[in-house]
């Protein structure tokens, strides 16, 4: 008889933004299947799902993925369901229109590796900082480069768990760094996304690292960290003529600001107009233009038109299944 542990993980109930919860269930002779995860509950009161007179909330398990640094581990992916099993208010996975897979997400999720001892990015001295920001983006060697080592790892356990990270580089700041992640079909991108994320806080229990994923923790001159949502569906894939993208493109233009409203909180210190960014308040698209909202790849057009999209506005602490689902929602509309 084995006895194999399931980290199940959900998202809070914090405001504006959620934050990871997990907790581990024993099952005996669990054959890896998401369909042999049992539902569970959880204290909703201690995480602001729920009040402590009718305290329960239930876990209802949508992805697993072998847990590479725990024995006879599994990380369980779950969805926050009411106790008569509707979706619960934070649940925002179950608002995503794409029963059938046609949408395909890239993220590229960008965050800064802080030192618990100083508050500060790893390569920032105490009381300065660092020289200019320029000699740091993809750097190599101790001068420029911290926090390699966590990062390999982080990646390697990604890979392990059977993530679809399709790379990873350090940023144009000092601790800053960046991994990508790709799924056909946006609940996948996010369920990916949301446990590569987990690995990465977890990590740093050990190093005594914090992941800090605000999109502007250092002022000055210095680039923000976001979450770029690269996203097609079978019309972008195949259009074969710049009509179409302008259309789409066109479509994000009158609902900017309810894009705005679900791409992560304090994104107007990071979406100044500066720093490869446009400006919060307005919108733009154009091919290679990374000072744009939306960014019309080369490669789309060198395709014949025929590709994806780059949405450059998601801060680095959104959260995915909101930024996909409303992507989805605009696209659908044009």
């Amino acid at each position: 008889m084995s006895k194999s542990k399931l980290e199940y993980i959900w998202l809070d109930g914090y405001v504006p933004t959620q934050e990871l919860r997990s907790k581990t269930k024993i099952i005996e002779d669990f054959d890896g299947k998401l369909e042999s995860c049992p539902m569970w509950s959880f204290d909703g009161s201690s995480t602001l799902q729920a009040e402590g007179n009718s305290s329960d909330c239930l876990l209802k398990p949508v992805a697993i993925y072998p847990d590479p640094d725990r024995l006879n581990g599994f990380l369980v992916m779950t969805e926050v369901l009411n106790p008569d099993g509707t979706p619960h208010a934070s649940n925002h996975r179950a608002q995503i229109d794409d029963d059938d897979n046609d949408f395909w997400f890239g993220f590229e999720q960008e965050y800064f590796l802080m030192d618990t001892e100083t508050d500060l990015p790893l390569g920032f001295p105490r009381g300065g900082f660092p020289g200019p920001q320029g000699q740091y983006y993809c750097s190599v060697g101790g001068r420029y480069t911290w926090g390699r080592d966590f990062v390999e790892e982080h990646l390697d356990l990604c890979l392990e768990a059977g993530l679809n990270i399709e790379g990873i580089n350090q940023e144009v700041a000092p601790g800053q760094w960046e991994f990508q992640n790709f799924a056909k079909g946006a609940k996948k991108a996010g369920d990916e996304l949301w446990v590569a994320r987990y690995l990465l806080n977890r990590i740093t229990e050990k190093y005594g690292y914090y992941i800090e994923l605000h999109p502007k923790p250092v002022t000055g001159d210095w680039n923000g960290s976001g979450m770029h949502a690269n996203f097609s569906n079978s019309t972008l894939r195949t259009a074969g003529n710049k009509e179409t993208y302008d259309k789409i493109c066109e479509a994000f233009r009158p609902v900017a600001a309810e894009h705005i409203a679900v791409y992560g909180a304090n994104n107007d210190m990071r979406l100044t107009g500066d720093h490869e960014t446009q400006s919060i308040d307005q919108f733009s698209y154009g091919v290679s233009d990374r000072g744009a909202s939306i960014r019309i790849p080369i490669a789309t057009v060198e395709s014949g038109w025929k590709g994806w999209l780059e949405d450059r506005r998601p801060a680095s602490n959104a959260d995915p299944y909101k930024v996909a689902a409303r992507i989805i929602k605009t696209v659908k509309s044009a």
